[in-house]
């Protein structure tokens, strides 16, 4: 056996050991801290690029969900607002095809003329309000709906402008339709047949586009939520390992300052060599 007060060599391995628990010991409080196997790209460079082009498209999946959720707002009130002028229609062509009968008597007619202009007058009331976040796809302006279905912004879904208006719109019927004479009445009875026909048609473009800015949406969610659990599968810890690996080396530490503890006495024994 040899002693030696220069170098304490059980004492440097005994530290050197200690060091590495300590260093397992931070990575271990590390990933409970954080729910992460790997936080950087040090933990592992290749990986942490995966996950982190995965991070990009799911930000992208949450502006392209908000994109939807605006268009499905805007196509809602202006399917509410073309189905609420469709079912004016449907009162107003009983009101004119009654103002047709030829045995009326005037002030009948002129009854159910009032009750007519009402109805008319509600339509252009109805596409009035007919806006969501500044967009009106039933009045005499150009307004589309446009939303993004992927997150590089390269794909959408377009739905066109449907102008109800009574001036210029695809309505037969005009600003200044009435049935206060039997003339007129009859018109009004193809006017307004037609305008339902024509209010209809864009009830079905827009309930077909409202369709599939939902189906849209519910794929969005899908495809964020499977790429949010990609990403975990890649980087997240396991935490019930983690804790156990925790209590294990928190054992392994206190162990190593004993022993470096006694390692560092182990000098003192040259004392007794020379009956110090």
């Amino acid at each position: 056996m040899s002693f030696s007060v220069n170098t304490n060599a059980s004492a440097l391995s005994a530290l050197f050991n200690l060091n590495g628990t300590t260093r397992d010991l931070n990575d271990t409080q590390t990933k409970i801290n954080t729910g992460l196997e790997i936080s950087t790209a040090k933990d592992n460079a290749a990986i942490y690029s995966i996950a982190q082009q995965l991070r990009a498209d799911l930000r992208g999946f949450t502006a392209v969900k908000q994109s939807l959720d605006r268009a499905i707002s805007t196509a809602d009130i202006a399917l509410a607002a073309a189905g609420s002028i469709s079912d004016l229609l449907i009162e107003m062509k009983e009101k004119a095809v009654a103002a047709a009968d030829a045995g009326l008597d005037a002030s009948s007619r002129n009854a159910l003329n009032e009750d007519f202009v009402a109805l008319r007058g509600q339509i252009t009331t109805i596409i009035n309000n007919a806006e969501f976040n500044g967009t009106n796809l039933l009045d005499g302006g150009t307004d589309t709906i446009s939303a993004i279905t992927n997150p590089d912004a390269t794909q959408n879904i377009v739905i066109g402008h449907q102008n109800l208006t009574l001036t210029s719109g695809v309505m037969a019927i005009t600003a200044a339709e009435t049935i206060n004479s039997l003339a007129n009445a009859s018109l009004a009875v193809t006017n307004v047949t037609n305008s339902l026909t024509a209010v209809n048609n864009s009830l079905t473009v827009l309930g077909a586009g409202a369709k599939s800015l939902e189906a849209q949406r519910v794929f969005a969610q899908k495809i964020s939520d499977t790429i949010e659990v990609g990403i975990g599968n890649l980087v997240d810890a396991d935490l019930a390992k983690e804790s156990a690996n925790l209590q294990a080396l928190q054992v392994k530490q206190q162990l190593g300052v004993q022993a470096l503890s006694i390692a560092n006495q182990a000098p003192q024994a040259i004392l007794s060599i020379f009956g110090g």
